[in-house]
């Protein structure tokens, strides 16, 4: 949309996104928060104006951003580094979510009151389909 994929490159170490690469990729960031603070800013807007603004801005920017992210380019040892990047990070989060859910289902159950986070079985649930589709696709191809 606005921006080009060559401002910016993949976050490796601080999570998932995009970081500026360029001085026109912190431009680029810099326009969209100064735009949305004057905009906010301003004292005649009604709240309801300002969030239905605040909540365009934000598909504006995550849309641009999904798209930067789609098209960068990367080498196959690029590729490779994140797959397991992503690998380690997804099994770090099914531990942390067991131990979470097990942690409930005991206290509660000590409480004499099961009590289940429906949100972390979900996420657990909506990995494993995630995972199950993968492989489902990939070896179709």
């Amino acid at each position: 949309m606005f921006a080009k994929s060559s401002w910016f490159q993949k976050r490796k170490y601080g999570g998932w996104g995009l970081t500026p690469k360029t001085w026109q990729g912190w431009v680029y960031i810099f326009v969209f928060i100064v735009a949305l603070l004057v905009f906010q800013a301003m004292p005649f807007w009604n709240d309801a104006t300002r969030t239905a603004f605040t909540v365009v801005w934000a598909i504006v920017l995550g849309g641009d951003a999904l798209r930067i992210m789609v098209t960068l380019q990367r080498d196959e040892m690029e590729k490779m580094h994140e797959a397991i990047a992503e690998r380690n990070a997804s099994w770090a989060m099914v531990a942390v979510l067991t131990i979470g859910i097990l942690y409930e289902i005991i206290s509660s159950g000590l409480r004499d009151e099961f009590y289940l986070n429906p949100f972390l079985a979900i996420a657990l649930i909506a990995g494993l389909a995630a995972k199950g589709l993968s492989y489902f696709f990939l070896e179709k191809k």
